[in-house]
């Protein structure tokens, strides 16, 4: 089969381009550095050509709500077009764990069009919501900087390593499509600012994380479990030591 991969040169597209490569399928990343443009649409018609399965993994150079909602639902349009022309036959896109939840945010609003576009294309879909990736946890904890203090939202979380996501993805392109949502995470739930503690704690950050019910995720008010699965979810299976153990954060925990 052949996969065009939107954003595989990047965290997740580049594991996810391997992985199919590896399974004997013909895995193309599109991203500006191989010639496509998802807003312009140059280069997408040829990159396209054959493509059984087109996955969507792009995400915008710009968390700016205006910027960030104009990206996904450019991209989201002219993706889809092309796929029409094309006769692709499974659009798979990552998405966000909670997200209809998170209307708060203009990050996800963004995310909520982009989803909206794709259940109403007519396209054969397979939507993957993803707890938050462990890889971002320097981000979240500097979302909630204050002073001496880190104020993160006592909301549950699951987080998933990047390798277990493209695995997942990897996984789901490779199926029959499921015109619907299915939910990937992480192998442990637990309070966010107890995550980011142990990790400030083994980056020998000296601020200390906590739980605040007035704290907000990127802009979005939580309930307790706004970002862990609802239902049944695929599970990776890196926890945070496994996932500490092959990060470029190796070197922090090997002095604690």
């Amino acid at each position: 089969m052949k996969f065009l991969v939107i954003g595989g040169t990047g965290l997740i597209g580049s594991k996810t381009v391997a992985r199919l490569r590896a399974n004997g399928h013909d895995a193309v990343p599109a991203a500006p550095s191989t010639g496509v443009d998802i807003l312009s649409g140059a280069g997408l018609d040829a990159a396209m050509a054959g493509a059984d399965v087109v996955i969507d993994l792009s995400n915008s150079p710009s968390f700016a709500d205006e910027a960030v909602l104009a990206f996904f639902r450019t991209a989201g349009r002219t993706i889809l077009a092309a796929e029409a022309r094309a006769g692709v036959k499974h659009h798979l896109a990552l998405s966000v764990v909670g997200t209809q939840k998170l209307g708060d945010s203009g990050y996800f609003r963004a995310k909520i069009a982009q989803e909206q576009l794709i259940r109403e294309s007519g396209r054969p879909y397979t939507i993957v919501h993803s707890t938050q990736f462990f890889e971002f946890l320097p981000g979240i904890v500097q979302s909630g900087a204050d002073g001496a203090t880190v104020r993160l939202p006592r909301a549950l979380v699951q987080p998933i390593a990047a390798e277990d996501v493209a695995e997942a993805v990897a996984r789901y392109a490779q199926q029959a499509p499921v015109n619907g949502i299915v939910e990937i995470a992480g192998p442990e739930r637990e309070p966010l600012a107890d995550l980011a503690q142990r990790f400030m704690r083994i980056v020998q950050d000296p601020r200390v994380a906590v739980g605040d019910p007035q704290a907000r995720y990127f802009g979005a008010q939580l309930d307790d479990d706004t970002l862990v699965p609802q239902g049944q979810a695929w599970l990776g299976a890196m926890n945070f030591e496994r996932w500490l153990q092959q990060s470029e954060y190796a070197r922090y925990a090997a002095r604690t």
